[in-house]
């Protein structure tokens, strides 16, 4: 497995290697010794899973009660996967990465907590994965609006036509947003 640094601290981009022969292909994708060797968490209390259409946009999500890192994949099809920095005490305070996953390459992104996470799907469908650190908190969990111009993300042009749901429409700006200290 690769391991690579984003511009964002604490979030990599893990990559596995792919086999592949005439019957089909093969990786590994998860591993709770490399994981443990990388630094990563090793305790991961539940695993989630959706389905969604070309455009959707989903996020910018996280809790503030029981704050959750995220290990993250693309099952099939492909997405700009976001997270942004909602650390105060970080350099990186209110900066964001991009990265293309798909189910092509296998790449894993490892968004730890106090970051917030959306996606937007750019293939006709996509399988999203992860595993979270804590359980979901519904007294806890947080939006922040995903088209805030504070935040500069630079959504594809699909974005403009994205589908969102009611919640993540109604998301809080960036400047009044409750983040972690």
């Amino acid at each position: 497995m690769q391991i690579e640094e984003t511009s964002l601290p604490g979030v990599l981009k893990l990559t596995p290697a792919i086999y592949k022969d005439n019957r089909g292909a093969f990786m590994e994708t998860f591993n709770l010794r490399a994981m443990a060797e990388a630094g990563l968490p090793t305790n991961w209390v539940q695993d989630n899973f959706s389905v969604s259409k070309k455009n959707v946009l989903r996020g910018i999500h996280y809790q503030v009660k029981q704050p959750q890192g995220k290990l993250v994949r693309v099952t099939h099809g492909a997405v700009l996967d976001v997270a942004v920095d909602l650390r105060r005490s970080s350099p990186a305070f209110g900066k964001h990465v991009a990265v293309e996953l798909s189910a092509e390459d296998g790449a894993t992104l490892w968004i730890p907590a106090g970051f917030g996470h959306a996606f937007l799907v750019l293939s006709d469908e996509a399988g999203f994965a992860y595993k979270v650190t804590d359980y979901y908190s519904q007294e806890g969990e947080r939006t922040i609006l995903w088209s805030d111009p504070d935040l500069g993300i630079d959504w594809p042009a699909v974005a403009s036509g994205a589908i969102v749901s009611e919640k993540d429409q109604r998301g809080t700006r960036f400047g009044s947003a409750k983040v972690f200290e």
